[in-house]
C-alpha cells in the first residue's frame, strides 16, 4: 500500500468588521480574519496538506491571492478542488487532524459543528476528523490577538 501524508499549516491577522469563520462554519467573534478569499484558516491548512501529501504544491499555486475570481470565495471549494487533484492522481483521503491555536473566543461548544461539515467536505466519517483548539498562551501575535493560526495533517491512500 503507498501511504502519503501531508502537512499544512495558516496564519491570518484579525480584523473586525469580518466573519470568523473555521472550517466552514461561522465562529460568534468581535473580529474575523483578513484574507483576500474568506479567510478561514482551517479549510486553507487542510486544502495545503492534501496537496502536500500528493507532491500538488500549495493553495497559493492554485489559488492565487491576486487573482480577482477568488476574492471573499468560500474556502470549501478550495478543499473540494485538492481532493478532486489528490484523486486525479489516484490518492483516496484516509483521515485529518486539525488544530486551531487562537486565544479568543472558546471554541468548545464549535468542535462538533466543524468536525461535522468537515466530514462532510472531505466525504469521511466524523471519526476519521480530529479538531482542537489550543491557545497560545498569551505569547506572540496569536497570544496577544494580532492573528491566528491552523494546522493540519492528511493521510492519503493509494485507491
Amino acid at each position: 500500500m503507498d501511504f502519503r501524508t501531508g502537512l499544512g499549516w495558516d496564519s491570518h491577522r484579525t480584523r473586525t468588521g469580518r466573519d470568523l469563520i473555521l472550517g466552514g462554519i461561522t465562529v460568534t467573534a468581535e473580529f474575523g480574519l483578513l484574507g483576500h478569499s474568506d479567510a478561514d484558516i482551517l479549510l486553507h491548512a487542510v486544502t495545503d496538506a492534501i496537496l502536500g501529501a500528493a507532491a500538488l504544491g500549495d493553495i497559493g499555486m492554485i489559488f492565487p491571492d491576486n487573482d480577482p475570481q477568488w476574492k471573499n470565495a468560500a474556502s470549501d471549494q478550495f478543499v473540494r478542488k485538492a481532493l478532486e487533484l489528490a484523486r486525479e492522481k489516484g490518492y483516496a483521503l484516509v483521515n485529518v487532524d486539525t488544530t486551531v491555536i487562537l486565544e479568543k473566543p472558546k471554541l468548545k461548544d464549535y468542535r462538533l459543528p466543524i468536525r461535522e461539515n468537515l466530514a462532510r467536505l472531505l466525504e469521511l466519517p466524523l471519526d476519521a476528523v480530529s479538531v482542537k483548539f489550543k491557545t497560545s498562551e498569551k505569547v506572540g501575535p496569536v497570544g496577544t490577538g494580532l492573528s491566528a493560526e491552523a494546522q493540519a495533517i492528511v493521510l492519503l491512500q493509494r485507491s
